[in-house]
């Protein structure tokens, strides 16, 4: 699957989107993705209940360093708990598929690919 792809199929989806932070919203919202909700404000149990009540279906897009990865291991503990199935294939997607590390950085990284076309 090529990224553009990728893409594609999680705006179709149309799951529930986590991300850390602002930076990572509006990077994905200037690709045109929606739904998303930012971890920052609240602790972690308070979002895995606020999910819960609004998604059967949820992607965490949390970073790809050590923090991020602790953080998508804890939420997606705390959501599958609560009954909501994490969708893992996008996550994977970009941690072995692209050298993107950062979510804020996907914006750019989807430029650089359409100017190679």
């Amino acid at each position: 699957m090529e990224f553009d792809q990728w893409l594609e199929k999680l705006k179709k989806e149309n799951k529930l989107i986590l991300v850390e932070g602002i930076k990572d919203k509006r990077a994905l919202e200037s690709l045109g993705l929606t739904n998303i909700i930012t971890l920052r404000q609240k602790p972690l149990f308070q979002i895995a209940e606020e999910v819960a009540e609004q998604a059967k279906d949820a992607i965490i897009l949390t970073d790809l360093d050590k923090e991020g990865k602790k953080l998508f291991s804890k939420l997606s503990t705390d959501v599958q708990k609560l009954g909501v199935r994490v969708d893992n294939r996008f996550r994977e997607f970009l941690f072995k598929e692209t050298k993107l590390r950062q979510i804020e950085g996907i914006k750019r990284y989807a430029e650089k690919l359409s100017e190679t076309l």
